[in-house]
């Protein structure tokens, strides 16, 4: 039985933070959290007693959890979560945050993603990332993400006739939203006729098809209206969320992800359709997970969404505009903080506070996330609806 969920009443999500991403640093994961709690000290007065919530998501800060983070970044919460669930995370860390300020176990919690990236970390991470890959497919000369989403888009595009030029579309939209952002990495304009001549990586997957890694860090606080405003900051409320984990395992590639089992309940929660949604941000390691979250989170029915890609602007000033900073396909991927990446930036867009440009009276966001490639498929999808406080 599927019950509809509870509504985030008196919870005030505010102060996106993001840490300018470099292609590479020698810095730890702590190093980059603490940036990122400096900079909500800078802009807003925060102090260490102030936050008596923490909820942190990392790849690289290792043997640390968020245990070891609150020593080391000198906080003493009542509340704490660590979330290791990558690309899901920002949404997750929303939805937990919010009950523990609903339930009164915290007041004011921050919520913060940071990663490093030496020139070897993600061979590294790679590594040790799935027991799965370890034991199944890396023996056999397989594994990676490049390798595990070329069988996937390869499969989307023969079941639902996608072509590359409609992944090209919203890579080039997605480079297009981030020349305006300062801080993404990547910022020279993509053609479509650079998309499609690009090197292939793992067919039929090619360079503009792929992320890259960086390091940064992302962090937003989670609060009352009464403090938000109390302390000056604008805000917005939650509408509804989801979450879900190992959805559809009787699939054998994965074509839809955990959003379709509960998208219903979700609008529903949410009192808003899919028309009503002023932006769009969701996770995208690579275009096929976009169009995959576009179908399954309602903005077309399945198997329509090369129909919808072709028919939709998803540029800043377009139908549907997407991934305004530019995504992680072209700001970057900072390992766990990709995941909340499009949070942060869904919130400055409804608060008017974006990086670059402003998508024109911006009210509502909706954020998703995929994360966690354990084996052959995302096992964490999560979203979000957030509406401006005004």
């Amino acid at each position: 039985m599927r019950r509809r969920p509870a509504p985030y009443d008196n919870v005030a999500v505010c102060a996106p933070v993001t840490v300018p991403y470099q292609r590479f640093s020698n810095e730890t994961a702590h190093w980059w959290a603490g940036a990122a709690l400096r900079q909500l000290r800078d802009t807003m007065g925060l102090t260490p007693r102030d936050v008596d919530g923490f909820c942190f998501a990392s790849f690289t800060a290792g043997p640390d959890s968020a245990v070891g983070m609150v020593q080391h970044l000198g906080l003493t919460p009542r509340w704490l979560d660590h979330l290791p669930t990558g690309g899901a995370s920002g949404v997750m860390a929303l939805r937990r945050a919010a009950r523990a300020v609903q339930c009164g176990d915290a007041e004011l919690v921050v919520c913060l993603a940071a990663d490093a990236n030496a020139i070897d970390s993600f061979r590294h991470g790679l590594a040790n990332f799935s027991r799965f890959s370890q034991d199944a497919v890396y023996p056999y000369g397989f594994g990676g993400p490049n390798a595990t989403f070329a069988l996937i888009t390869d499969t989307y595009m023969r079941e639902y006739g996608v072509t590359r030029e409609d992944f090209g579309k919203l890579c080039v939209a997605q480079r297009a939203n981030a020349g305006s952002n300062p801080l993404a990495l990547q910022r020279k304009p993509l053609t479509m006729d650079a998309y499609l001549d690009a090197r292939p990586i793992a067919d039929p997957i090619h360079l503009f098809d792929c992320v890259m890694p960086c390091a940064g860090a992302e962090a937003f606080i989670v609060t009352t209206p009464e403090i938000a405003q109390r302390r000056g900051l604008p805000a917005a409320s939650v509408l509804a969320t989801i979450e879900r984990h190992n959805a559809f395992p009787e699939d054998p590639v994965q074509l839809r992800g955990g959003w379709a089992m509960d998208i219903d309940s979700f609008w529903t929660a949410a009192g808003i359709r899919p028309a009503d949604v002023d932006c769009l941000q969701v996770y995208d390691d690579y275009p096929v997970i976009v169009a995959m979250q576009i179908e399954d989170l309602g903005f077309c029915p399945k198997g329509a969404v090369h129909k919808m890609i072709r028919q939709t602007d998803f540029t800043i000033a377009g139908d549907l505009p997407l991934n305004t900073n530019g995504g992680q396909l072209s700001a970057g991927q900072a390992g766990a903080a990709g995941g909340f990446q499009n949070l942060t930036e869904g919130l400055r867009q409804i608060l008017h506070q974006p990086l670059g440009e402003q998508v024109p009276d911006a009210e509502i966001a909706l954020v998703s996330g995929f994360g966690l490639v354990n084996y052959d498929r995302g096992v964490c999808t999560g979203a979000a609806a957030l509406k401006a406080l005004r």
